[in-house]
């Protein structure tokens, strides 16, 4: 089995690959994309950090390539869909270097607030600013931390020991296991008002892009610090920019920029900014960790069948996956489904077999279950090894049960989801062999694809008004791929479920949700 190492990795990982019998490694650094396609297909997997894009082009070229594992723990930089459609499985290594990017934030807060970058850079020209330098103590100020994560919670636990007030804020975790934790939750307009510090500690989402906005620093208590030690995009670069000219903000420590690197940022040039070259998991010890955790989940995929750490196919030998890949997949469809039309931090998560299933342990399609509603929250961290760790670290309580009869079919998957303020009840069940189908979301019987994108309506039960939701979408140029009605139990409410061959646009959902009798609108992708 030959292995690619593109990007640099310790040496102890290298090293595991190099004494491995059945194993050739290649450590084959700094290829443009060009020259890595010409090469990617003769190996069979690819070891990977930040630097290699794994695109939809490269994995064409990549005819034999098997499993891609990224030392570290975001891969922003992978085409998951594309890898998981040509049968790569994907692995990350959450956990190496949860404490150094930790660390590092609080680092970053320190130095920005006694100016110790540029106290140095002062002394070094000769200079003794002492009273232009003054700082100011962080004891007792307050730190907002945006995120409960595993980063996000251990950055609490420094600061709390650092003598600051910690107040969290994660929409995804109950209060009570943040409150139980031994922290204040707050919403985000109240942590904004409050924080004399902002650490951020969310993956990059579609929901997190420009999170700390122009409208986020006006709300802001005036001379407010923020570090940025996650993702960059989450900060909008240019309403930080006029904030700190403003003196709305006092001070930012960055490690990391929308493009990076970022060449002449504005940013830099301020002096109440520092930054790093997106070192939070720069330490020894946080590459030696990923580097070994990236050989050995590569080794044991390629010689021994086994999946360890992947993104998206769960932790179980070959011959086990075959026999629950359907389930699986109705299972994580279920999850995905389940966190899109769900509203509050989740709080129990309880899980039915009901009828024929596999004579195997079904814990796999439950953990493909609990990753399906996790990944909307913490994407690039959570997988099949760590989900049900995380949801036991995010407070949520995880049951599972089976039992004979599952009435009109022959196997069913019923999935509740209850939440501080709902509670969400989702069937499926496989057709034949391996057709996944939705079969109930609540009281509304269908029978929906889990797949693409996905239209939600609950309308009233009267002529004309499908016709009218449908005249709307021709519009807008919308195409119906396909449709399913179902019907309230005992109600005058009919659901319906749209496929469509583009997305539907915000502005097109809330025309639809403003007509007549329709209720309400949501989309979502499956």
């Amino acid at each position: 089995m030959k292995v690619l190492i593109s990007d640099k990795m310790d040496e102890a990982g290298i090293d595991i690959f190099r004494n491995q019998a059945g194993i050739d490694v290649d450590v084959n650094i700094g290829l443009s994309p060009e020259e890595l396609r010409e090469i990617i297909g003769q190996y069979d997997a690819l070891a990977i950090r930040s630097s290699t894009r794994v695109t939809q082009e490269l994995l064409s070229a990549a005819d034999n390539l098997k499993v891609i594992a990224r030392a570290g723990i975001g891969l922003d930089n992978v085409d998951i869909e594309e890898a998981t459609k040509k049968g790569v499985a994907v692995m990350n290594t959450p956990g190496g270097n949860t404490v150094t990017t930790a660390e590092h934030a609080i680092a970053m807060m320190m130095a920005l607030t006694r100016n110790i970058p540029r106290g140095t850079a002062s002394m070094k020209a000769g200079n003794w600013d002492k009273k232009l330098l003054q700082g100011r103590e962080i004891f007792n100020k307050t730190i907002g931390v945006i995120g409960f994560g595993n980063i996000g919670s251990i950055v609490a636990g420094l600061a709390k020991g650092l003598k600051m007030k910690v107040i969290v804020y994660d929409p995804n975790i109950s209060s009570d296991h943040i409150e139980k934790a031994g922290f204040e939750y707050v919403s985000l307009d109240d942590l904004y008002a409050r924080s004399d510090y902002v650490t951020i500690h969310v993956p990059k989402m579609d929901s997190t892009i420009d999170l700390l906005d122009a409208q986020a620093f006006e709300k802001m208590k005036k001379g407010v610090m923020i570090i940025n030690c996650a993702r960059g995009g989450i900060v909008n670069e240019s309403a930080l920019y006029e904030a700190i000219q403003s003196g709305q903000v006092a001070g930012a420590a960055l490690d990391v920029f929308s493009t990076e690197p970022p060449g002449n940022h504005p940013l830099l040039e301020l002096e109440q900014v520092i930054a790093t070259p997106h070192l939070g998991a720069s330490t020894k010890e946080a590459q030696t960790n990923v580097s070994v955790a990236a050989a050995n989940q590569i080794i044991a995929y390629l010689l021994h069948d086994t999946v360890i750490n992947a993104v998206n196919v769960p932790s179980v030998t070959g011959e086990v996956l075959r026999q629950l890949k359907p389930f699986l997949y109705l299972a994580e469809k279920m999850g995905k489904m389940q966190s899109q039309i769900t509203r509050g931090g989740v709080k129990q998560v309880d899980i039915e077999y009901i009828g024929k299933f596999p004579d195997l342990d079904l814990k796999p399609i439950t953990i493909e279950g609990i990753k399906g509603i996790l990944n909307q929250f913490v994407r690039y961290e959570v997988n099949s090894v760590n989900a049900i760790s995380l949801a036991n670290e995010m407070g949520i309580k995880i049951s599972e049960s089976t039992a004979r009869e599952a009435g009109n079919f022959l196997n069913l998957i019923r999935m509740t989801v209850v939440t501080d303020t709902q509670t969400n009840i989702v069937e499926g069940t496989i057709f034949g062999k391996d057709d996944a189908r939705i079969v109930r979301i609540n009281k509304f019987r269908l029978e929906v694809i889990p797949e693409g994108h996905l239209g939600l309506i609950h309308n009233v039960d009267k002529p004309g008004s499908i016709g009218s939701i449908g005249i709307t979408l021709g519009k807008h140029k919308i195409n119906i791929a396909r449709m399913m009605v179902g019907r309230e139990e005992d109600g005058d409410r009919n659901i319906i479920f749209l496929q469509t061959d583009t997305p539907v646009p915000p502005d097109v959902v809330e025309e639809i949700a403003n007509l007549d009798l329709v209720v309400s609108m949501t989309t979502f992708e499956l």
